[in-house]
């Protein structure tokens, strides 16, 4: 067995009736990798999870394990440990007795069984909790118990199905690193689904972006970020400016022509790695922190509305017909901008081409 194909999705379909909620995915997922399934409701990244878990059986395809053939095993027998979003704890029982459980249900003698409880819960740093009840816990410490749960099992697939969208946004960010730091320790596989795009580009080796039982891309988090496969990645992944028009050549270099606006650029590749043609027709994607507010420059739009963020303002340019995102860094030196000031855009010289024209 390759490293690299530690566990094996092969063409997996599954329907609920007339409905294809997985069709046709296949994928190899590395040992020690955390993998991501992100997409909009309905995509097919709980199902396909659920599925990987034995909690579903699919209609078609085959699904390997450390070079073993898991299809035919209940969810206890596959060497997969799945997380649920509500944790699914035991109320009348201690955190000690939950993460006992699954141990005594697999019939493991009970002075092991203490071991490696007491190991799980130093892993999830809850050893002094064991004690405690459920209702006796954080959040975050409630996960973290559901997290022991299954890694005192000793899985080799850690599944987690969107573990964190029940807590606040700090314990969040602390879970994140949490269960990188976990599965670091452990060189543990662990497949995470999530909604949240910013989550799933934090903790993720990979991400798979799922549309319509579909993957649409499968890669690295700078990747599905900076270079999109097609218009659905670039709007799920990250806000997004299309501009669609030709690419021509003047006296000065290259330039893109919208009809609305020019802009210089580089030589523009198409997803082949072939050179786009002079003349060709192409969108292209800029995101809103790539455009930069220049008041020298020819491309001026006024603002029609801003948003606060923080670190950032987010302002809604009118640009003719169209609205254009910028992103600009709140620095103590920035100026800032109200509505109705007239501001000039500089456009990046190297935006990507988009797989699928944006009309």
């Amino acid at each position: 067995m390759s490293e690299n194909n530690f566990l094996e999705l092969k063409n997996i379909y599954k329907y609920f009736g007339d409905v294809k909620a997985v069709d046709n995915i296949s994928i190899s997922i590395k040992r020690g990798e955390l993998i991501s399934f992100i997409g909009p409701s309905g995509c097919g990244k709980t199902t396909l999870l659920r599925t990987i878990g034995g909690f579903n059986k699919q209609d078609a395809g085959e699904i390997i394990l450390d070079d073993e053939n898991i299809d035919a095993l209940p969810p206890e027998k596959r060497s997969t440990g799945m997380v649920f979003q509500n944790y699914a704890l035991f109320p009348h029982m201690t955190v000690y007795d939950n993460v006992a459980y699954g141990l005594k249900q697999a019939k493991v003698p009970k002075a092991e069984r203490h071991d490696r409880i007491m190991t799980a819960l130093s892993q999830v740093e809850l050893r002094d909790h064991g004690k405690r009840k459920p209702s006796e816990l954080s959040g975050g410490q409630q996960q973290r118990v559901a997290i022991a749960r299954c890694l005192v099992l000793e899985p080799k697939v850690l599944l987690l199905d969107e573990p964190l969208s029940n807590l606040d946004a700090n314990l969040r960010l602390s879970l994140r690193e949490e269960i990188r730091r976990i599965k670091e320790k452990l060189n543990l596989t662990v497949i995470f689904v999530t909604h949240d795009q910013e989550e799933a580009l934090s903790i993720s080796d990979r991400i798979a972006v799922l549309n319509g039982g579909v993957i649409q891309q499968l890669d690295q988090a700078d990747r599905i970020y900076n270079y999109p496969s097609n218009k659905f990645v670039s709007t799920f992944v990250g806000q997004a400016n299309f501009f669609t028009g030709h690419l021509q050549e003047g006296k000065e270099g290259l330039y893109f022509d919208t009809g609305t606006v020019t802009f210089p650029v580089e030589r523009l590749q198409k997803a082949d790695g072939e050179a786009m043609a002079i003349g060709e027709k192409a969108t292209v994607l800029v995101r809103p922190e790539r455009i930069k507010i220049n008041t020298s420059s020819p491309i001026k739009g006024k603002v029609v509305n801003t948003i606060y963020n923080g670190n950032f303002t987010r302002y809604f340019i009118e640009l003719e017909d169209e609205t254009v995102l910028v992103d600009a860094f709140n620095t103590m030196d920035n100026k800032t901008y109200q509505k109705g000031d007239v501001i000039g855009m500089e456009l990046p010289t190297s935006p990507h081409v988009i797989n699928d024209t944006v009309s």
